[in-house]
């Protein structure tokens, strides 16, 4: 059966109880941001959201719905690296429901704090994304929780919200750029694009030492990978999800990789150009355009810049590899 996407009228009811907690978020053309990719340039800023990422909108929206079918007191559990683990604390405690949250040993502390912070329950195992979500799975059967899954219908209807947002702010880009992790995003925008009847390109970006998605699209089928190394943990993914794939093979025009390299260029680039702070997948789209800079040249794009949650010490990290050449487009 063909993975179904949510209608106009389903991401427009779920516009209305997102703007329950924040009225949206804006997008902007940078003028040097143009200047640098040689196109007109729109960003749409989820990095400005409550959480600090676009996921906030998927998890109010499925928590939404399991408290009104279950109750509050009908607990949670879930996997993350971090933003979708925000996102779902931060609609529990909204919400007065239990979550729990597992994520990767070594995953982002600043990330681990804002979950404790928002009220999550956190527990730390395994050494990737694929083990913490797979220790859920089996916590949730002893624990008698509800295993929340990083994609699902409910979370693709809420995080389309940004995308509707985006084209009406912008009816007629040519293109947008969307970063994947295990594909809500991306499914999210492929929606909200048919949804409005437009016949802007989506381009999904992942990153090369994460590529499940790109062989995926490439070989026609779900094909996995043994690990997920990069620095953007919002797309270090190994296992695709199998409605996630038919949704991007049917709806993508294609997908590219980038090097950590030039995510690592992006996020400089970001902060030179708009002085926004963004994480590693927050960044994949512009490295991404960069690398398609040519072809791209004089035409109307966009950019979802997923979320600006990087932890300090790699942001200082990442900025400290500046050189001149980062600054060629900026003269005295």
């Amino acid at each position: 059966m063909m993975a179904r996407t949510p209608t106009r009228a389903q991401i427009e009811s779920a516009q209305e109880l997102v703007a329950t907690l924040f009225p949206g978020t804006a997008q902007y053309m940078w003028p040097l941001l143009a200047e640098r990719t040689g196109c007109e340039t729109w960003v749409k800023h989820e990095n400005h959201t409550p959480t600090g990422a676009f996921k906030v909108r998927g998890g109010l929206v499925y928590i939404e719905d399991h408290v009104r079918r279950l109750g509050a007191e009908a607990g949670v559990i879930t996997a993350t690296r971090g933003n979708h683990g925000q996102s779902i604390a931060t609609a529990c405690r909204r919400l007065g429901a239990r979550v729990t949250v597992v994520v990767p040993e070594g995953n982002s502390r600043e990330k681990n704090a804002a979950m404790r912070a928002q009220g999550a329950d956190l527990i730390v195992h395994g050494h990737d994304f694929q083990a913490a979500a797979d220790h859920a799975r089996e916590r949730a059967a002893a624990d008698k929780l509800l295993m929340l899954p990083s994609f699902h219908e409910l979370l693709v209807r809420g995080v389309a919200t940004y995308a509707m947002e985006f084209f009406r702010g912008c009816p007629d880009l040519d293109t947008v750029y969307v970063p994947i992790g295990l594909g809500s995003g991306i499914c999210g925008v492929i929606a909200a694009r048919d949804a409005l009847g437009l016949g802007t390109e989506v381009v999904g970006v992942v990153a090369e030492g994460a590529p499940m998605y790109k062989l995926s699209f490439e070989a026609g089928r779900p094909v996995a990978t043994n690990s997920a190394d990069t620095m953007a943990d919002g797309v270090a993914c190994r296992v695709p999800v199998d409605e996630a794939f038919e949704i991007i093979r049917a709806g993508a025009s294609r997908i590219l990789s980038v090097s950590d390299a030039a995510i690592r260029a992006a996020i400089r680039a970001y902060y030179h150009d708009t002085h926004n702070i963004a994480e590693g997948a927050g960044a994949a789209p512009l490295a991404a355009l960069m690398a398609e800079r040519e072809a791209m040249r004089g035409r109307k794009v966009g950019l979802v810049l997923t979320g600006g949650n990087i932890d300090r010490t790699l942001f200082l990290d990442v900025l400290g590899e500046a050189d001149a050449g980062d600054e060629k487009d900026f003269p005295a």
